[in-house]
């Protein structure tokens, strides 16, 4: 029988204490009934209590949801001992299960609180009894565990050998600054376990040392019973243990486990996450990367197609999603050959390497290619009529003066002809793409829909250097994205935009 793992997820609240980051009362809604009925994870953390009126709703209204969908049980809240407001809180708002905050090391007992154990445990007493007689089920942080069990390991015991006596479901092991290496983790939660075997542990690992997803693997490996886990690995300094790269972790390195985590789910709750928190995910983070199962070098592909060589047993599709092959300076025939798959095309030998060497060089002066780049390449190198320029933005006239809206005087090559229009706008590019909208019109034909523009510099450059803008376009149910590259800013989206005209 595998041993189940309960996952808690707590990106509502350590992951909301990331620097900047606030959720709305919908949003929290929205995150909670995906993190329960489509990533499936077991319990959810969603808030402090007392907070704030705003934070007091958004449990309301989480609850209601909850408890009308039959997840009651799996909603938390963090409380603390306060002789008894937050009991009130929890009640007023329809929690039913509270993680009470408690000091586990006395150092943060003795200079926080200023209190003998035995006085903590008494009103710690007080509240597990409150609690239970208004139907509240608690489970107990042991804040400052980990450095409790580095230095104060006697006043742990005390503590856990007092609780053991109290009517709680578990008991909460939160390495609270990150500290614990993961030989520390292997052998603390060992020793817990094994003096109280019967006893329900979590382990709550903070990402300090970038040590987060290997304190977990150990926790587990020693016997611990819960996992809390940030969607994205949010959550104050460097943040907590990642979700997605601690159930990959566990699913394929511990399988006299199991964990109820749907992964085919972790990307999109990942990505929704992203855009509630406005934290952006680094392109090279795992599993949920933009880059992470892009392979960049040309023996790679090359390898994946020889009984995929360089496969891993982190394959895109479990997570939803797909494995990409980038086009640069080291790319090779293989990394152009799946890409041009993809496109539809096929090229003889003798083209293949004059459009991999065209890109080698686009690559060396750092310039990004991109698959929808490859059939320009194509016209470039082999001067094929098949993938011909058919429309140019011959030239344009682009105004800002202070009192008066921006205008865009430009000419366009389309159909064989030059077509010149004027428009106002509200910036120069929006003036740009007026005018260019009455142009397209004049042929009766329809531009895609602008659904996002980034512009980018490289970090440490000055004024005149070279930006990247890029461009997602949306047309039916497709949408692609478009570069341009050029030291003035509009210029860039002209010249993304031009791309977007020759690939529609």
């Amino acid at each position: 029988m595998k041993r189940k793992i309960e996952i808690m997820d707590t990106t509502l609240r350590d992951g909301e204490q990331t620097s900047g980051v606030s959720f709305s009362i919908s949003e929290k809604l929205t995150i909670s009934q995906l993190l329960l009925e489509e990533l499936l994870v077991d319990r959810v953390e969603i808030a402090s209590a007392r907070v704030s009126e705003g934070e007091f709703e958004a449990v309301r209204s989480i609850a209601s949801w909850a408890k009308h969908n039959g997840h009651i049980d799996a909603i938390e809240v963090l409380t603390f001992v306060d002789n008894g407001m937050s009991i009130d809180w929890m009640l007023k708002a329809g929690i039913k299960v509270q993680n009470l905050l408690t000091k586990g090391s006395l150092n943060h007992l003795t200079h926080q609180l200023k209190k003998a154990p035995e006085r903590h445990f008494e009103e710690i007493a007080t509240i597990v009894a409150s609690a239970k007689k208004e139907g509240i089920e608690t489970n107990v942080y042991l804040e400052d565990w980990s450095n409790g069990m580095k230095n104060s390991p006697a006043y742990v015991w005390q503590y856990l050998a007092f609780l053991s006596e109290l009517p709680i479901k578990r008991i909460l092991l939160p390495d609270t600054l990150g500290v614990l290496t993961p030989v520390e983790t292997f052998q603390y939660v060992s020793q817990l376990k094994t003096k109280y075997p019967e006893q329900h542990f979590d382990f709550h690992a903070h990402n300090d040392y970038d040590l987060g997803t290997a304190n977990v693997l150990e926790a587990v490996k020693a016997g611990v019973n819960g996992l809390h886990l940030t969607v994205n690995g949010m959550g104050e300094r460097a943040g907590n243990a990642p979700m997605a790269s601690a159930v990959a972790a566990i699913n394929d390195f511990l399988p006299e486990t199991k964990i109820a985590v749907k992964e085919s789910a972790i990307y999109k709750v990942s990505k929704l996450v992203e855009t509630f928190s406005g934290v952006r995910i680094p392109a090279n983070k795992p599993i949920v990367g933009e880059n992470v199962f892009t392979q960049t070098a040309g023996i790679h592909a090359d390898g994946d197609n020889k009984n995929n060589l360089y496969f891993n047993d982190l394959l895109p599709e479990r997570f939803g999603r797909k494995r990409k092959y980038a086009l640069g300076k080291t790319s090779g025939k293989a990394n152009i050959e799946k890409n041009l798959q993809e496109l539809g095309l096929k090229l003889n030998n003798e083209d293949l390497k004059k459009v991999t060497q065209r890109v080698i060089e686009l690559g060396d002066r750092k310039e990004t290619v991109t698959k929808e780049d490859l059939p320009y390449i194509i016209s470039d190198v082999l001067d094929s009529s098949l993938y011909e320029e058919k429309v140019r933005i011959e030239s344009y006239v682009l105004t800002h003066s202070k009192g008066l809206r921006p205008s865009a005087t430009i000419a366009v090559y389309l159909d064989g002809k030059v077509i010149e229009e004027h428009a106002q706008g509200d910036g120069q590019f929006d003036a740009f793409m007026k005018a260019l909208t009455k142009v397209y019109h004049k042929k009766n034909l329809h531009l895609p829909k602008l659904i996002d523009y980034t512009v980018r510099i490289a970090p440490g450059s000055s004024s005149d250097a070279l930006c990247e803008t890029v461009i997602t376009w949306e047309t039916g149910n497709h949408t692609f994205s478009t570069r341009g590259l050029d030291s003035d800013q509009t210029v860039c989206a002209i010249k993304a935009t031009q791309k977007m005209l020759n690939i529609i």
